[in-house]
């Protein structure tokens, strides 16, 4: 299964609960996590080889998210 990686602005566990319906809707339930411990704030997606559709769904939570 493809990992891809996306560096994003999702900085703690109150800005991923605000994530959570929009990425879960794009993707599924547990087909992502991001490590909002990582200085670049890693959203990493399984499964999913579409970057413009992971994008759209972050953006459309407020936030931002760049392919790495």
């Amino acid at each position: 299964m493809e990992t891809t990686k996306f560096k994003t602005n999702i900085k703690c566990s109150g800005c991923v609960a605000k994530v959570t319906p929009f990425l879960n809707e794009a993707l599924g339930d547990d087909n992502w996590e991001v490590d909002y411990n990582n200085p670049s704030k890693v959203l990493t997606v399984v499964g999913e080889d579409d970057k413009s559709k992971v994008i759209q769904a972050v953006e459309k939570a407020g936030y931002k998210a760049e392919a790495l």
